[in-house]
């Protein structure tokens, strides 16, 4: 998910640079999107790692 945020930021970088502004916003809103996506995942998956390993410390 990363992996693509950055691909699309960097071809939004690079649009932007040659002067296309449509393709460079779009392709900014789906590098936002995706990097949103990956936070609210990545969180996610850590409070489910931190309250497994928790409740395995207990036992």
């Amino acid at each position: 998910m990363l992996k693509w945020a950055l691909i699309f930021a960097v071809i939004s970088l690079i649009a932007g640079v040659l002067g296309f502004t449509g393709v460079a916003a779009g392709a900014a809103g789906i590098a936002k999107f995706l990097f949103v996506v990956f936070l609210v995942l990545f969180v996610a998956v850590l409070l489910i790692g931190l309250l497994g390993a928790r409740a395995v410390t207990r036992k």
